[in-house]
């Protein structure tokens, strides 16, 4: 198990290039896979994540090419004879592959998907949709075999907003016979940039941006070239970084527009923004950061991804800041790290705390619990004083891309030790 040796306690001062996005590249690195016919995908971030999707990918047979953040994606043959069984089961991502495959083999078995443990993440969604496309499935404890008779356009309605699930219906249903309704269809970024480049391929997909797509199936899709959108969730971390070590970050290649609820936040807590037009300048701050209400929400709200960082600031905020995850029941646990670094918090349902400063961060030795709490680590322990050892950092490394050579560039005194 790695970690980082972070000396904390010093302003940054640099340019920080935002990388492309992980949950925009997962789904159209699985959209690949519903044409026979090169893709090339750039923009691509070099995280484990990443990584591990491709090798689950080259373990079905196709032919995989990765130079740094470009990918090339051939899918002219499909074989099921080595697939990382192990990958899959630790991935969350994974589950996208159900959709791309459905389209194309008649009949197959996969493991559950794995991923961060933050909590309930039930696949039923996703499962009506296959059921509703015309899809036999048989589900096991730890497996799905899933068979594709005839797979026909339908109207579905989505038990809830997920984007997954929306992801999912929309590979599956490209291919279909007929046309597919999907109402309550999730409407991130990310959700766009996958419309976007299945509409490329051949697919004829109506109502970017909206709760209501309509896919009109067709028999053939292209291979295509496409730039994967930047991260808007590692964009709002390292703005946060920034303002948490009250330093000067230029933050470079940002999507404004897909940030916007979270640089409102973030200019009520007291950060000091000066925004371009596709970057963010954030100088040391004027004045003292003041106590906010954080909820999570539906796009464009904040995410859930994002409020973890922020709650670093709201440590040094004055007066009584609340946090609240309506979604997982175990997102939280980060906050007991963040105490054990002298942060003053108090925990009072499963999805709700109240943050009280400002108080003094002190190095110590915390833990990565999944992407988003290794991170928020990895702030706190740059803005507290001293040092810190912050363990199992693999969690960072699926969702940051070089994270410690890009903020030694800045400053930063980190260091990865096995």
């Amino acid at each position: 198990m790695s970690q980082f040796k972070i000396k904390g306690g010093k302003s940054l001062n640099g340019q920080i290039k935002i990388s492309g996005s992980k949950n925009a590249s997962l789904p159209i690195l699985s959209a690949c896979l519903l044409t026979e016919e090169e893709c090339e995908v750039s923009n691509v971030p070099e995280i484990l994540d990443i990584s591990n999707f491709l090798e689950i990918i080259k373990s079905l047979g196709v032919k995989v090419k990765r130079e740094n953040n470009l990918v090339k994606i051939k899918a002219d043959q499909l074989d099921f004879g080595n697939i990382r069984l192990d990958l899959i089961g630790k991935l969350r991502g994974s589950i996208l592959l159900f959709g791309s495959l459905l389209p194309r083999v008649g009949e197959f078995r996969l493991p559950l998907p794995g991923g961060d443990v933050i909590g309930a993440r039930p696949i039923d969604s996703h499962l009506k949709v296959f059921k509703r496309m015309g899809a036999e499935i048989k589900k096991g404890n730890y497996n799905l075999k899933i068979k594709n008779f005839s797979l026909s356009g339908s109207k579905i309605i989505l038990p809830e907003v997920s984007v997954t699930a929306t992801e999912n219906a929309l590979l599956s249903s490209v291919l279909a016979k007929g046309e597919t309704i999907i109402k309550l269809a999730a409407v991130e970024p990310h959700i766009g940039d996958l419309i976007d480049f299945l509409n490329k391929m051949g697919a004829k997909i109506e109502g970017k941006n909206t709760h209501t797509l309509r896919v009109r199936g067709v028999k053939k899709l292209k291979g295509v070239k496409h730039r994967v959108i930047p991260d808007s969730d590692e964009a709002v971390s390292l703005i946060v970084l920034a303002g948490a070590t009250s330093s000067s970050i230029l933050l470079k290649d940002l999507e404004l527009n897909f940030i916007e609820a979270a640089l409102d936040k973030l200019e009520e807590i007291g950060l000091n923004l000066k925004v371009g037009k596709r970057e963010v300048f954030v100088d040391r701050p004027k004045r003292k950061y003041k106590s906010v209400k954080l909820q999570t929400g539906l796009y464009p709200k904040l995410s859930s991804d994002q409020i973890p960082p922020m709650s670093v600031l709201l440590t040094q905020a004055k007066g009584e800041s609340l946090i609240h995850e309506w979604m997982y029941e175990n997102r939280l646990s980060y906050l007991k790290e963040l105490k054990k670094m002298g942060a003053k918090i108090k925990i009072l349902d499963p999805h709700r705390a109240l943050v009280f400063g400002p108080s003094k961060l002190k190095g110590g030795k915390i833990k990565s619990l999944d992407i988003r709490a290794g991170i928020t680590l990895l702030i706190a322990a740059l803005a507290a004083e001293g040092e810190s050892i912050l363990n199992n950092i693999e969690q960072i490394d699926r969702g940051y891309q070089n994270i410690e050579d890009r903020l030694k560039r800045v400053g930063a005194e980190i260091e990865r030790k096995s």
